[in-house]
């Protein structure tokens, strides 16, 4: 139950639509999404593969909650090897379309191969075809959503799809759903336009079952309950987005600011969520219109947001003066804080264009902060960005090179590349804020001292959301911890991560986390699914998910020399606020981190850990 127990094979060479049973062994294992698909992507694909070949793979996956009444229970994943990093990719997203995806009767759907020319895939419930993409490739991810609903005469239908950005290889590119929720990171969009796959459009009408309806009913209305009556999910979120974050991460010093050169950016409140609601607008109105909520999620901490007519108005564009997906903290402070633009409305135009082109805004925000380092520097010039001043807080290059990013064009194809990759090209490989090729979120690591420790051992490059540490040292959930000490760390990255694989495989938002523990998350699993599915269990899945993901990076060439930080975050001191004089105490947390794993001194899980996982 809870399982739709099928899986759609696509292959995209022969044009070939295949249904098969979902593997329940494995399933057993690796419960759903992130765990279940990378199982699949690991046993199909040699981990060393070209992530633009054609014998690379790419797998939309839904949970067993999925498509259910547990609150937020809408998530869905694309698995690959990410086209940003070479490492293992599964990119998490919400809205609508994973929801659809399991109502017409599908775990998860692999795509192999590379079709001759562009195509889509429509589904409807138990019927899949591929089909003629020409006419879209080349146009955006709205016009893409839009022009398939009117050619299917179904404005019910749910579609993910690529911009310019996905077709023209831009190395961070999205697959964007439901208009403005996005698999946004490590190039997963990349892969898909590499396959010339343009977008996959789902129809489903069958619903979900569970296998417990009524104690699945008594275990989900309870965590609805806990997520009400929580500070963060029944109030913080749902006033102010994730934005509420941004005033409180620069006061606890702990922004990165102008590509980490500092840890407190002086006009945060310009960009943060107090901002968008105050009326600042010519016409009277605020930047933010509403908020909003993924399917069946009762916290709402989606933005809807309108741009002031009279600035940065464009011909044709009377689009970004409707609604649309509205700055979320991490995009905020990538296109703000990091770049150093404090012009809420230049941030909330560049954010549509990655939208509506599908590129991730933190690898864009981040890149274009290096190489506005790089100008400063004079390294680069004029010359080389086509006479645009990368100086910082200049909102006319931000605006210009995110369109620019969008269609691969000019310097922004330079900035397509990545931090890594340009930082490189230009000699100053030390200035690409990265792990494993990709970039760092909206926490420094030296005033959050988890976070570093986090990055450094993401599997799938530097990542806020596989160990989120900051909710227990910065906002003291489950319990408070001291950000500035890397005392016990090690422990709280990994019970964040092992809880985290759980909760991604599972099909629901990790944000349930600032609210639930796997106390409130186990009951509403066992429920719906077979079988006797406990805390302890659930915790057993998600670091077998850890470890297999780390297996597949080692198997594609990663060691234990990737789990490292820039130079500036282990030799530079913050300069100010609560961190001043700290670095990273990576070197310190690293070792522990390797022996609590049950891994070698260079990061290699032991046989002992892989026979006590089944790997």
């Amino acid at each position: 139950m809870s399982w739709a127990r099928k899986v759609l094979r696509v292959n995209l060479t022969a044009g070939t639509c295949t249904e098969e049973p979902l593997n329940m062994d494995w399933a057993e294992q690796y419960l759903g999404q992130r765990g279940l698909a990378t199982k699949y992507l690991s046993t199909e694909i040699d981990p060393k593969v070209d992530p633009l070949s054609p014998d690379n793979k790419l797998i939309f996956a839904t949970g067993p909650l999925t498509g259910t009444a547990a609150a937020t229970g809408g998530r869905w994943s694309v698995i690959t090897k990410g086209a940003l990093t070479g490492a293992i990719a599964c990119s998490n997203s919400g809205g609508f379309f994973g929801a659809e995806l399991k109502f017409a009767g599908w775990d998860m759907v692999i795509f192999e191969g590379k079709s001759a020319k562009p195509v889509y895939l429509m589904i409807q419930d138990d019927k899949a075809t591929l089909m003629d993409a020409s006419k879209y490739w080349g146009r955006t991810v709205w016009e893409t959503e839009k022009g398939l609903k009117a050619d299917h005469q179904d404005p019910q239908i749910r579609v993910a799809s690529i911009g310019l950005a996905g077709e023209r290889g831009v190395k961070f590119a999205g697959i964007v759903n439901d208009l403005h929720r996005a698999a946004g990171r490590s190039g997963v969009g990349t892969v898909m336009g590499s396959k010339n796959l343009k977008a996959v459009a789902v129809r489903g009408t069958k619903g979900v079952t569970v296998n417990d309806q009524a104690a699945f009913d008594i275990a989900t209305d309870a965590g609805k309950a806990v997520l009400a009556e929580n500070g963060v999910t029944g109030e913080g979120l749902p006033a102010l987005g994730t934005q509420v974050l941004m005033n409180v991460i620069n006061e606890t010093g702990a922004l990165p600011t102008r590509n980490h050169q500092d840890i407190q950016f002086e006009s945060a409140s310009d960009i943060s969520g107090e901002a968008m609601h105050e009326i600042r607008r010519s016409d009277g109105k605020a930047n933010l219109t509403r908020n909003a909520a993924c399917f069946s999620c009762t916290i709402g901490c989606g933005r809807i947001s309108t741009i002031d007519p009279t600035h940065y108005t464009v011909k044709d564009r009377e689009q970004y003066q409707i609604a649309s997906g509205g700055l979320e903290y991490e995009a905020a402070w990538a296109l703000g804080a990091a770049t150093g633009v404090k012009d809420i409305d230049a941030l909330t135009f560049a954010n549509f264009i990655c939208n509506e082109q599908g590129f991730d805004p933190i690898s864009f925000g981040a890149t274009l902060g290096a190489a506005m380092e790089l100008y400063e520097m004079g390294v680069l010039t004029t010359k080389e960005t086509g006479g645009l001043e990368l100086t910082w807080g200049n909102e006319v290059a931000l605006t210009t090179l995110v369109e620019l990013t969008g269609r691969n064009e000019g310097f922004g194809a330079e900035i397509g590349l990545g931090s890594k990759l340009l930082c490189e090209k230009y000699g100053h490989p030390e200035l690409s804020m990265s792990v494993k090729g990709q970039e760092f979120p909206a926490y420094d690591g030296r005033g959050i001292q988890g976070m570093g420790l986090t990055y450094a051992t993401s599997n799938r490059g530097a990542c806020h959301l596989r160990s989120y540490t900051v909710a227990s040292e910065v906002l003291g959930i489950p319990e408070k911890t001291d950000p500035l000490s890397s005392d016990g760390k090690a422990g709280l990255v990994i019970a964040f991560q092992d809880a985290t694989g759980a909760v991604d495989s599972a099909g629901l938002c990790v944000f349930t986390t600032f609210a639930w523990s796997m106390d409130d998350i186990a009951p509403q699993i066992d429920a719906a699914c077979e079988g006797d599915w406990t805390v302890e269990r659930l915790l057993q899945v998600g670091e077998r998910i850890w470890n297999l993901e780390r297996k597949f990076n080692l198997d594609a060439g990663f060691t234990g020399k990737d789990d490292t930080l820039p130079k500036r975050l282990l030799k530079d001191a913050a300069k100010t606020g609560p961190a001043k004089g700290k670095v990273s105490e990576l070197g310190k947390m690293l070792p522990e981190y390797y022996s609590l794993r049950g891994w070698t001194e260079d990061g290699v899980p032991t046989n002992e850990t892989l026979d006590r996982l089944i790997l």
